[in-house]
């Protein structure tokens, strides 16, 4: 195996690890979500707040160093958020049920 192969393969595992962590980071923020969703309906608050959902957007393209692009982000995160208010919305009918 040449060396260009075996930094292929290492790398790809760096990105193994990196997805596995991520993973993980997501599953925790939409078990926070969660928990807002809880205090949320507790005082009668809407899910959707689109104010605090750019206040969001525009935190992580602040902190956001590169390479990859703002908007890039922006996309990423407003895919993020929408799969983590379905849930929440899921969770508040079936609490209704």
């Amino acid at each position: 195996m040449s060396d260009l192969e075996k930094e292929l393969i290492r790398l790809r595992k760096e990105i193994d690890s990196l997805d596995e962590e991520m993973v993980k980071l997501l599953n925790k923020r939409v078990d926070l979500a969660h928990r807002i969703g809880t205090v949320k309906r507790r005082l009668h608050l809407p899910v959707y707040v689109p104010e605090r959902e750019e206040q969001v957007i525009q935190n992580i393209q602040r902190i956001n160093t590169g390479p990859l692009p703002g908007e890039a982000l922006r996309h990423l995160y407003e895919r993020i958020i929408d799969e983590t208010r379905r849930l929440e919305q899921e969770n508040y009918v079936t609490k209704l049920r």
